[in-house]
């Protein structure tokens, strides 16, 4: 690295140097119904994923009446071809045996109501683009399922097709719909974002549409909602899993129709937006449990993107951890420590990207590693237990005197044992205060007292 280069800038060199595949392989699988009212129908994979079922939505659309309209689907993974039920009424069954998930293999025999189907991998392959930059947007990554994404993303960004995003918690919906925004044509025009979950049931329909003077107690002056707001633009729904049953249709409606009214209001107002929509859940399953209607469902599913898990793309973990030490570090190497990347690529991260940056802010703000691993990890990554943090006398000595000195130790095993606390309670402070048995608001105070981060409930 050369003394004019930021970290930054030296790892963005390096990464250039590295030669990346620009193609990734899908390799295909065929089912044939082997029993059944549609005995003798067989369809191959063409993508990613293939998904069975009685709706027309599915790839493999079967006529059994005891076959749920969403059955499960089998992705091609990693590991190896991987089936999973979605909630149906009667169950999947694998050889016999009931399942929720399972990876199956050549001349798999699958269940689903009256009908069998046997699986069988193809010789041929799909061959997909994949991106050679590492970071689009805000978004990172240089696994070859992210990588994927960024080559697909400057196509449908272009179109302005309604775009279904799925994932976890805390895998980047938001900055992927804030992108989407960003490279399309209506870039110039407004992003106006509505969550979903977070808006009482009964002012959902005011904050989508808008409504009227007088329409309800309260509206005293004429409001716009959210479609019209973000007209020339896009409207985000996030977590759209969330929207109440009798919701559902009217936002059906003004998708169909172009067309919405305020509450409150006969008039009519023409729309003209982007529709990006993103849920944590699996909408094919709330489909079958009748808690999302299908129509909705096939409405907002033309362009359908997952976001993976962490768990499910490891090798960028490293990458975000480099990421988010250099934009949180405020002094100092802006390069992580060896121990904490091995210590956090080791990790599942149930929160995904989310939790591995207030993983990364704990860590920045403890510096004595033995903290990094009980705060955030709840434990050393080994069997022993995590060393004591070193007392230095000298230092103390040279405080000028004993109270001085004693009140600098007793300092920080405070914030040692906070910070501990916090961690084996997910940084919860009232869960937190129950476990130490103390009270909450003195716990507040020795939390703010030593500047660690903390959630009320």
């Amino acid at each position: 690295m050369t003394s004019a280069q930021s970290p930054q800038e030296h790892a963005t060199a390096t990464a250039a140097l590295v030669v990346r595949p620009r193609e990734c392989a899908i390799t295909r699988f065929q089912l044939q119904v082997v029993s059944g009212p549609d005995l003798g129908r067989a369809i191959a994979s063409d993508g990613q994923e293939l998904a069975i079922g009685t709706a027309d939505g599915n790839h493999l659309v079967l006529s059994d009446r005891s076959v749920s309209r969403h059955h499960c689907v089998i992705s091609v993974t990693d590991q190896g071809f991987f089936l999973q039920d979605l909630g149906s009424r009667n169950g999947t069954t694998l050889s016999g045996f009931r399942v929720v998930a399972a990876y199956l293999n050549p001349g798999a025999v699958i269940g689903i109501g009256e009908s069998t189907l046997r699986f069988e991998p193809l010789a041929d392959e799909i061959v997909e683009p994949l991106a050679e930059e590492e970071r689009l947007g805000r978004l990172l990554g240089q696994s070859t399922a992210m990588r994927r994404i960024f080559a697909a993303l400057p196509r449908i960004a272009a179109s302005d097709s309604t775009v279904l995003i799925e994932g976890e918690t805390g895998t980047g919906k938001g900055l992927l719909a804030e992108l989407l925004h960003q490279q399309s044509s209506r870039a110039n025009g407004p992003l106006v974002v509505i969550d979903c979950s977070a808006i009482p049931p009964t002012l959902i329909e005011a904050e989508l549409f808008g409504h009227a003077k007088g329409a309800f107690t309260g509206a005293q002056n004429a409001r716009p909602g959210a479609f019209e707001s973000a007209a020339g633009g896009t409207v985000f729904l996030d977590e759209l899993g969330e929207l109440p049953l009798d919701m559902q249709p009217k936002l059906l409606r003004a998708l169909e129709e172009r067309v919405i009214r305020r509450v409150g209001s006969l008039e009519p107002v023409k729309l003209d937006v982007r529709v990006i929509a993103a849920t944590n859940r699996d909408l094919r399953q709330e489909v079958n449990r009748g808690a999302f209607r299908s129509d909705l469902f096939y409405r907002l599913n033309i362009v359908r993107i997952r976001l993976p898990p962490l768990r499910e793309r490891r090798e960028d973990i490293p990458l975000l951890i480099s990421h988010f030490y250099a934009q949180l570090t405020r002094s100092g190497d802006t390069r992580p420590p060896s121990e904490l990347v091995t210590a956090f690529s080791r990790q599942d991260w149930p929160g995904n990207v989310r939790e591995l940056r207030a993983a990364i802010e704990r860590a920045i703000l403890m510096q004595d590693p033995a903290l990094w691993f009980e705060a955030t990890l709840g434990a050393a990554p080994s069997s022993s237990a995590p060393p004591e943090p070193t007392v230095n006398i000298a230092d103390d000595i040279a405080l000028g005197s004993f109270r001085a000195a004693k009140e600098r130790t007793v300092a920080r095993w405070e914030r040692r044992f906070v910070e501990t606390l916090l961690g084996q309670n997910g940084g919860n402070i009232s869960r937190a205060a129950r476990a130490a048995r103390m009270d909450r608001n003195y716990l507040r105070e020795l939390l703010h007292r030593h500047g660690v981060l903390a959630t009320e409930e």
